[in-house]
């Protein structure tokens, strides 16, 4: 009984600070961010807490050593199942629309105080554990000369479609030149969270595929998947390039100090399991192999994946995303010993009474038990016009229940 009012306190103390710093100004407003440094292999340091890292020197400060998140997705115990949100730093908030304001989608991510700004927003507002860095998977595309653009009610919408040879010649490597904001912000947020991980992510090479061969959203990813099926030298030289992308934009954000990354292939759900293990996997596997030396967990998600959790879990991450479509139990039986799952409330169940919410949440918990490690998640982005008080209130029952039923 002690333990739990104990660790109910911390959780509200925790809560209460980073509610408070909602009114402290940031340092990233007045442009003092630490110095800008070029990515390098060699400055990139293990973590400690990785069992699998016999040579990792202790991170900075060792806060991060105890981070429920981390600790959760290395499946080892944890005072409380970790919770954060996919987009929770977006559309649901209005201080995001107040800092949005007139500011273009890709703009908004190429400026570091607007991406520290938005970043920081659902950690001050929620006390979720972990914050998930404000960017979008066409970042790289863009710096790279793409000619694109993020057309609200629409999405991505690439000028000039790859669909031959010609196309993919342009698609040149990233480097970390590139992308200078994206370091500069990344740099910044470490210095504001302090002991709350700060996630990285990309894109996974199918959803950057389609984007790019269909010129924009399809239901259908017909175009794609005719090139996946017809053409599949050029398919595998595209999946290639925009693997190299993955890695490089995955490996500028651990350097600048990211805690944890996260593959986001949202659409890869369209493809057969037969054709996402010989057309997909060794490219997504690639990815993960190369960011592994950094020491980082590697999370993998994607929508409508139900039947390609297996391969998906072959890939190489340390933890599987999962949508609402599969119980977390079933998930485990359909990945390989050896991963946390990450997930995975439908996000439409927030529109429900709060006793919906409630009793969908706790049985997420119990199905998430049933894994050697659990991050709460939705299974799915938050949807824009989610309620932020229910998000917050969500938050501290996953703490608050998941303390409870702790053994």
């Amino acid at each position: 009984m002690t333990r739990i009012t104990f660790a109910r306190a911390g959780d509200r103390m925790r809560d209460f600070a980073r509610r408070v710093r909602k009114f402290v100004p940031l340092r990233g407003a007045t442009g003092c961010f630490p110095t800008v440094r070029p990515w390098d292999d060699r400055t990139v340091t293990a973590d400690a807490s990785r069992t699998d890292d016999a040579n990792a020197s202790p991170p900075e400060g060792g806060g991060l050593a105890e981070s429920p998140f981390l600790l959760a997705c290395r499946r080892r115990p944890v005072p409380h199942t970790p919770v954060w949100f996919m987009r929770q730093a977006g559309r649901s908030l209005p201080e995001y629309l107040r800092v949005r304001d007139g500011v273009p989608m890709l703009e908004s991510c190429a400026r570091p105080d607007l991406v520290v700004e938005i970043t920081m927003q659902p950690v001050r507002r929620y006390g979720v554990d972990a914050a998930v860095f404000y960017s979008d998977i066409m970042v790289p595309l863009k710096a790279i000369g793409v000619d694109l653009d993020i057309k609200p009610g629409v999405g991505p919408v690439i000028a000039d479609p790859i669909r031959d040879a010609a196309g993919l010649a342009g698609l040149r490597p990233l480097v970390p030149d590139d992308v200078p904001y994206v370091t500069e912000a990344v740099q910044g947020l470490v210095g504001e969270l302090g002991a709350t991980p700060l996630i990285g992510f990309a894109g996974g090479p199918f959803t950057l595929a389609s984007y790019l061969i269909e010129g924009g959203p399809s239901k259908n990813h017909e175009r794609t998947k005719a090139m996946m099926y017809g053409e599949p030298e050029l398919w595998a030289d595209l999946m290639s390039r925009l693997a190299d992308l993955t890695i490089a934009f995955l490996k500028v954000q651990v350097a600048a100090g990211a805690s944890a990354v996260q593959v986001f292939d949202s659409w890869v759900g369209a493809v057969a399991p037969q054709d996402y293990r010989e057309s997909v996997l060794p490219h997504t596997r690639r990815i993960f192999a190369e960011i592994e030396p950094l020491g980082v967990p590697r999370i993998h998600f994607g929508v409508g994946t139900g039947e390609l959790l297996g391969p998906m879990g072959e890939a190489g991450a340390d933890v599987v995303g999962v949508d609402w479509r599969v119980p977390l139990d079933e998930a485990v039986a359909r990945v390989d010993p050896g991963k946390a799952l990450q997930g995975n409330l439908d996000p439409a169940i927030l529109f429900a009474p709060w006793e919906t919410v409630e009793r969908r949440a706790r049985d997420v918990l119990a199905r998430g038990r049933t894994a050697e490690g659990h991050i709460f998640n939705l299974g799915h982005g938050v949807l824009p016009s989610t309620n932020p008080d229910v998000l917050a209130r969500l938050t501290d029952l996953v703490h608050e229940a998941s303390t409870e039923d702790a053994p």
